[in-house]
């Protein structure tokens, strides 16, 4: 009977490994999808910035001085945080600078949740710029995740679980 349980014990524990690694081979595969996606995603958004700026300009908080440059500046800042997510010996460098440029431009977006006037030029309702908000977060956990070779699962789950809607989100706008 000992024997029985013990070889039912052993095929639980090697079940629960493959498990275990198989998880761990589709959380890798989704952060590799993640890496590609929000590379290109940062370098086309950032050549947004030098291609249409008005776009940008518009939700620019008033009180910032030289409103173009600092759109020229994001502009660059996340054509170049986006190559350097490509490489994997300066993906740390892009996750840091990546979770720097969200805390940077966060002021932009809520001024476009607050105020009128960027909503009516954009064309999106208050809602829609207050939906925005919340995804800064996911970016932000993306961009961490992306920093680091080595995770935790949970944090890696989350993070791929997040990157789905996220993407999907910021691909419809």
């Amino acid at each position: 009977m000992k024997q029985a349980q013990s070889a039912k014990d052993e095929m639980g524990w090697m079940t629960r490994a493959a498990d275990h690694k198989a998880t761990r081979l589709a959380v890798n595969w989704v952060r590799v999808v993640s890496i590609w996606s929000m590379s290109a995603l940062y370098i086309a958004v950032g050549i947004r910035h030098f291609t249409a700026p008005e776009f940008f300009l518009n939700i620019v908080p008033p009180a910032l001085p030289f409103p173009l440059e600092l759109v020229y500046i994001t502009g660059a800042w996340e054509v170049l945080v986006g190559v350097l997510l490509c490489f994997p010996r300066t993906r740390r460098i892009a996750g840091w600078g990546t979770l720097l440029l969200l805390v940077v431009v966060f002021p932009a977006n809520v001024y476009l949740s607050m105020e009128e006037a960027p909503q009516l030029a954009l064309g999106i309702t208050r809602r829609q710029a207050l939906i925005r908000l919340p995804f800064q977060l996911p970016l932000m956990l993306l961009a961490f995740w992306h920093s680091r070779q080595v995770h935790y699962t949970r944090f890696s789950l989350l993070c791929a679980f997040l990157f789905f809607p996220t993407i999907g989100y910021f691909l419809t706008l």
